[in-house]
């Protein structure tokens, strides 16, 4: 069209492509930073119409990159074949309860629908294949080592694609990867489902079926769809006629009992059965420690002081214990991404700051004029040694007997502060959590450096779902009883307190990567935070946690007590304002942290999250010098049982 920008012709090529593949021409199609997504809204003039369907997709850019146009025609044509091949309902009813199974269910499913476009559209396969291409090689999956690295519902989308298209995307690197580390395991197990399915792709309801036979085989859901459609007619006719078993039990109480233990056993098996076998690390070198060792010797890294089991025994349960310790990680941010794709999410995250930054930026307007009022100078006068006071000087002119005057300069405490935020990276922060939590960081940071106070910033999660090598030590070593923490740890710095700002912006985008968010061991983080601020010269030291829940970690919670990791982060917290040498703070994002913090606040949406953040340090700024109120660090240590075979 005539005065039309090229953008604006893309989105409008764009569009009607979506539109004329899905034929859906009352398709409503929006374009905006984050992951494409389709929902469907009624018209309340027309309450019954059918609902109009909206497509958003990911255009961000004002100036788009290649990736960036590939990633839009990729998603463009899957929701087009979602729309068209898809039927919500029927998806809906089929789903399985299980998270982890519905995720998978959701992903093959959109498999199937984009095999479906793909037979009929080559040019539109290619488009798909290459925008899964691009989130694979993002997300640094092509360079995964191990299976565990990869998240399951990513990793069966793409072997179903296989299964479906045959060897149509083996060309593109890192689809062939993450297809030849799973391919074996998933065929093994599930390849008789996955042959079904691939021949009933043009039926909905008969490929669903086959679908949750498919997850019943690889452990992950606890019945296949006809088996838990005869479970719920029995239920029914046995709550119709009132009988009962001959132990006094009902049919239902009876399948209650055998569907926990098929859970616990799914829970088992889920990560059990591995290609590669880890040593066993016995007790050869094993230390208690106050934070697991991570083969680094930066500050704040492990203490090698080892300390008697009571110190905590007794207060909320037995002591904590880590299986092994060889495989958990403390990494630089960028040594996790491509330089490429590190420009990419810090772009991404640009975006995202324009429509946040004028909430927030009043609010670090106003720490900052809260510190810069307390960095003015202050002076003590008529002292008998200092610096000359030229002021006073009139004085001896008029009177020579009289004595000089001198003056020295109070020392500001705040100057001497150091501030870090410790950020969940978990995969429940996935979304508008981590992006946000992203941004204050970014703002606070720039913040906190123009007042002359240290700010690092750092991130939690794990290198694996459901364990990674250390579990596969543990199974290697015959599962033995009480194992502790079975997973691998991996601890993220995106900013040392001593880096200037400008040179870690970067690495702040790395928070919008998915293939980041994993599982969450809080505990253990808030030692390694704790130990990084204690190796610090500041006097005043502040932790900020943002979290958005408990730890949560299937591998270590499926072979211990469901509480194991919320006790040992009590543990932890306890300790650590017990001690009194570092500020602890909390901010909870839609979950109470006040249960376990004595400085918490909890926010219902991520939004609040900046203007929280501020408003606590603030509070922080307005006490008086910490050095009055807080006792001397106590180098006494946490304690965690030897590493290795648990009794």
């Amino acid at each position: 069209m005539e005065g039309e920008s090229p953008i604006d012709a893309m989105k409008r090529a764009t569009s009607a492509a979506l539109r004329a593949v899905s034929e859906r021409p009352d398709t409503y199609v929006g374009f905006g930073p984050g992951p494409a997504t389709l929902t469907f809204a009624r018209n309340s003039n027309q309450p019954l119409a059918a609902p109009t369907p909206t497509a958003h997709l990911p255009l961000a850019a004002r100036r788009p990159l290649l990736e960036d146009l590939i990633r839009l025609r990729g998603s463009a044509d899957a929701v087009a074949l979602k729309l068209k091949h898809h039927d919500e309902k029927l998806h809906a009813r089929r789903s399985p309860d299980e998270p982890e199974a519905k995720l998978v269910y959701d992903a093959i499913e959109q498999s199937r629908v984009e095999a479906l476009g793909a037979k009929r559209y080559p040019g539109l396969a290619q488009n798909v294949a290459s925008a899964v291409e691009l989130r694979l090689k993002g997300e640094g999956f092509g360079r995964s080592s191990c299976r565990e690295e990869i998240p399951l519902a990513e990793a069966l989308r793409v072997v179903a694609r296989n299964a479906f298209l045959g060897t149509a995307d083996s060309c593109l690197p890192a689809t062939r990867h993450v297809g030849d580390l799973w391919q074996g395991w998933v065929m093994e197990r599930a390849g008789d489902a996955l042959g079904k399915m691939a021949g009933a792709l043009a039926d909905q309801n008969e490929f669903a079926k086959h679908l949750r036979a498919f997850l019943h085989a690889l452990d992950l859901s606890q019945a296949p769809l006809e088996d838990e459609q005869q479970s719920s007619e029995s239920e029914q006719q046995s709550q119709g006629s009132g009988q009962e078993s001959d132990d006094g039990e009902t049919k239902s109480d009876a399948e209650g009992g055998h569907e926990g233990q098929a859970d616990e056993d799914m829970q088992l098996a889920a990560a059990d059965s591995g290609d590669v076998g880890g040593e066993s690390d016995g007790d050869e070198g094993a230390e208690d420690m106050l934070v697991p060792g991570h083969g680094t010797d930066e500050p704040g890294g492990p203490t090698q002081q080892a300390h008697g089991k009571n110190d905590l025994e007794g207060k909320h349960g037995p002591i904590y214990r880590v299986y092994t310790q060889r495989f958990d990680q403390v990494i630089d941010a960028p040594d996790l991404c491509e330089p490429e794709e590190l420009d990419r999410l810090r772009q991404q995250l640009d975006n995202h700051l324009a429509s946040l930054t004028g909430v927030v930026a009043r609010l670090a307007n106003r720490l900052q004029r809260k510190l810069m009022a307390q960095q003015q100078r202050s002076w003590d006068f008529d002292l008998e040694e200092g610096m000359l006071d030229a002021g006073r000087l009139a004085r001896v002119v008029a009177n020579p007997t009289h004595a000089l005057s001198f003056k020295m300069e109070r020392e500001a405490d705040f100057r001497d502060t150091v501030v870090s935020l410790l950020i969940d990276n978990s995969g429940s922060m996935r979304g508008r959590p981590i992006s946000v939590a992203a941004m204050s960081a970014d703002i606070l940071a720039r913040t906190l450096e123009r007042c002359a106070v240290k700010v690092e910033v750092l991130g939690f999660t794990t290198k694996a779902w459901k364990g990674g090598q250390a579990r596969e030590s543990w199974v290697a070593d015959g599962k033995p009883a009480n194992p502790g923490r079975l997973n691998d740890l991996r601890h993220i710095v995106y900013k040392q307190a001593d880096a200037p700002w400008r040179r870690a912006r970067k690495n702040l985008g790395l928070m919008l990567r998915e293939g980041i968010l994993k599982e969450n061991i809080d505990g253990e983080a808030l030692l390694w935070a704790h130990n990084r601020l204690m190796a610090r010269p500041e006097q005043r030291r502040i932790l900020m946690v943002i979290s958005d829940g408990a730890p949560v970690d299937d591998s270590t919670l499926s072979v211990n007590p469901g509480n194991y990791l919320e006790r040992h982060l009590r543990d932890v917290i306890a300790w650590i304002e017990g001690v009194g040498s570092v500020q602890l703070i909390a901010i909870g994002i839609g979950h109470d942290v006040t249960r376990y913090y004595k400085r918490a606040v909890t926010i219902m949406d991520a939004e609040e999250l900046g203007g929280a953040m501020l408003k606590q340090l603030t509070s922080l700024f307005d006490e008086s010098s910490p050095d009055a109120q807080t006792p001397k660090m106590s180098r006494r240590a946490i304690p965690m049982e030897k590493p290795g075979r648990a009794a």
